[in-house]
């Protein structure tokens, strides 16, 4: 039959332990000295062992006792840690997260669907829009966290990755080879000067196909073989892909992601949610780019 250990009876043997007796323990827990007695007892009945020594003037833990000792102390800190999360009003409200579009994927859906287990009593809303524009929106308090892709960081900024942009076009599309280039861009998007800068380096004619805000527009442009766009290596969207160019389109340089707001708030559960962020940019692995996967 399945037995079921009782978090009160396991907070009285943890306070045993480490208050040397029954009478501190029962003064630290605000009990009865044989209200714990009572707890010691039961614990030791449904075990079938002795947990404690009580030959000396002291109680002592038994071998079996030392054991338990482990087990509880991590069962009574995680009970603790789980009623401290869903009740504590340090752990609720809304934080507003704000992360241009083009890195959403693939971390973000992780970092909301993990950090909602973990604290299910706030709400995170995820606001989605160019650099520019977050970086205005957080100036002005209303963003808590923002992520950034920028050429370096900043004094305000924390750097968790740097990754470089590459071209990306339909699958097994053509619109890279046609001349002039035409191109898909955001008014706001900051990858937009260093594309025709290296462009025009590489002297490459090109024409802005699609000028737009939405994002939308720009991946079905795209996607439709009838331009090319740049994304920072690893984030593009599953119906597009890396341009295998081989040369025939010039280098761009590499990206940083900024993280804005972690150290600024002073709010703990804001703090929490940039762990999270932080965590989820470590654990995505760096991305291999076209050149190298050929190469591999």
């Amino acid at each position: 039959m399945m037995r079921n250990l009782d978090i009160t009876t396991l907070r009285s043997f943890v306070a045993v332990a480490d208050n040397g007796g029954v009478t501190r323990a029962a003064g630290f827990l605000h009990l009865t000295q044989s209200a714990v007695s009572m707890q010691l007892k039961r614990l030791e009945e449904l075990l079938g062992l002795e947990l404690l020594d009580r030959s000396g003037r002291r109680i002592a833990l038994t071998a079996s006792g030392e054991q338990l000792l482990v087990y509880a102390r991590k069962m009574v800190a995680l009970n603790d840690e789980v009623i401290g999360r869903l009740t504590n009003q340090a752990f609720e409200g809304e934080i507003v997260l704000g992360v241009p579009h083009d890195i959403v994927y693939p971390a973000i859906p992780r970092v909301l669907q993990q950090f909602n287990i973990a604290y299910p009593r706030v709400k995170v809303q995820l606001i989605s829009s160019f650099t520019v524009a977050l970086k205005e929106q957080f100036s002005k308090g209303e963003c808590d966290l923002v992520l950034t892709t920028e050429s370096s960081e900043t004094a305000e900024s924390e750097t968790l990755a740097s990754r470089p942009l590459c071209w990306i076009g339909a699958p097994d599309g053509t619109a890279w080879r046609q001349r002039p280039l035409r191109l898909a861009f955001g008014r706001a998007c900051t990858f937009r000067p260093k594309v025709i800068t290296a462009l025009d380096q590489a002297g490459i004619p090109w024409e802005m196909a699609v000028e737009t805000d939405s994002d939308r527009t720009i991946e079905a442009t795209v996607s439709a073989d009838l331009a090319v766009n740049t994304m920072i290596d690893g984030a593009e969207p599953p119906h597009l892909t890396q341009i295998d160019h081989s040369g025939g389109l010039p280098d761009l340089p590499t990206q940083k992601i900024n993280l804005y707001g972690a150290d600024t708030t002073g709010s703990q559960i804001v703090s929490e949610l940039a762990e999270f962020v932080r965590r989820a940019f470590r654990e995505v692995s760096t991305p291999i780019s076209v050149k190298n996967r050929n190469a591999a």
